[in-house]
């Protein structure tokens, strides 16, 4: 499988949802080789008072599942995301019964890829998820080190994520 093709359809998700002003997290799932849904961040715009937390990409891309006609079969779906799934989105991820996610850029501040299953309960331990990280990374990177460097965008703003990015932005240039 191609995962730098599908991240880099993830990729577009992510920017358009960074042309938008949102977060710039992008989310594509696969099966067969085709992309059978999509989604992109939405409800971080800096026009709002209140920023949703449940309108992530992979959720997105999960609700978009169901409006689908195509057959799937859950453990045989590939997520791409542009940035590692929260802790919420992996366990929606987990429930969906999907087996494989690839993502591009680490979320040191709340991914939830590195949770140690083995102390969850029962129907988290057995989901015998895979775990692809760093596809893209770079490409992702870039997208977000965009986004904290408009002024315009609050969401994020001055927290370890954004100082994170930043730095390995900063690293990146130095080599």
């Amino acid at each position: 499988m191609e995962y730098e093709y599908y991240m880099g359809l993830a990729l577009e998700q992510a920017q358009k949802a960074f042309d938008k002003g949102e977060f710039p997290v992008g989310c594509v799932i696969v099966q067969a080789g085709k992309v059978i849904a999509s989604g992109a961040r939405t409800g971080t715009t800096s026009d709002k008072l209140f920023f949703s937390e449940i309108d992530h990409a992979e959720i997105r891309a999960l609700k978009h599942l169901e409006t689908i006609d195509t057959q799937f079969e859950p453990d045989k779906l590939i997520l791409f995301s542009t940035m590692e799934p929260c802790l919420m989105c992996f366990g929606a991820i987990i429930l969906s019964g999907i087996k494989k996610i690839v993502y591009a850029y680490e979320d040191p501040m709340g991914g939830g890829t590195t949770c140690d299953l083995k102390k969850l309960p029962l129907l988290y331990q057995n989901c015998g998820i895979d775990i692809v990280p760093g596809v893209l990374r770079q490409k992702s990177l870039d997208l977000f080190y965009h986004f904290f460097n408009k002024e315009a965008n609050l969401y994020w703003k001055n927290s370890y994520l954004e100082a994170y990015t930043l730095d390995q932005k900063i690293k990146k240039i130095l080599k």
